[in-house]
């Protein structure tokens, strides 16, 4: 999530970044977009460790295919969220990790890593914010009756799907769509705008002034 210590003046971000850590809870399928890309040489930085929070999710398997560190961290095996958070920071530090993703990533991110991270930590919404933020955008965005919903990618913060905006992509909600239909649609559209703003990040062509991120030619 995104980081509420942002500065008011513009941020320069840091260039050449390569190092990903990739936080995960279910399929992963936003992380084999991102490997996916990194592979193929179209993305300047390579997965460094993916860390779940459920030890049953496939992204894990999927990190497993490509040789990528994976850890399952369960929060009941940990006295309270520092701890937890603590547990966390110290893997993306033990792998040397720059940028911080958090792909389908089902728990608030605490402020050990975001401080840890400033204006290095990534999250992906199926959803055109600030509406329908939560667990269930595309339930929501359907339940009311919008005629266009999207996908946003943005800098995470201490509050669910708050922080300053990066890239967001319209996507149409048709007649008859059903959650499943639209959810297809939106994954798409998840797959190419992700990699699409790490690779701006990686460039250097990312910038924050107050709660806007400006992209730089």
């Amino acid at each position: 999530m995104p980081n509420n210590n942002m500065p008011n003046n513009a941020v320069n971000m840091q260039r050449n970044i390569t190092r990903l850590g990739v936080l995960i809870s279910g399929s992963g399928s936003n992380l084999q977009a991102i490997i996916d890309n990194s592979e193929a040489g179209q993305l300047p930085a390579k997965v460094a460790v993916v860390i779940s929070n459920k030890e049953d999710a496939y992204g894990l398997e999927r990190a497993k295919k490509h040789g990528i560190p994976n850890i399952a961290l369960r929060r009941k095996d940990y006295p309270d969220e520092s701890s937890y958070n603590n547990a966390i920071l110290k893997i993306l530090k033990d792998h040397s990790v720059d940028l911080v993703i958090m792909a389908g990533y089902m728990r608030l991110l605490g402020k050990e890593v975001l401080d840890a991270y400033p204006n290095r930590v990534m999250n992906i919404h199926p959803a055109l914010l600030p509406s329908f933020p939560g667990a269930h955008g595309i339930k929501d965005a359907l339940a009311y009756g919008v005629k266009v919903t999207g996908v946003t990618v943005h800098f995470a913060n201490e509050v669910f799907d708050e922080g300053p905006i990066i890239l967001q992509e319209a996507v149409p909600v048709f007649e008859g769509d059903t959650e499943d239909t639209l959810a297809e649609r939106i994954h798409a559209v998840e797959h190419v705008i992700y990699p699409h703003a790490i690779k701006l990040y990686c460039e250097g062509k990312l910038e924050i002034r107050g709660r806007k991120v400006v992209i730089k030619e």
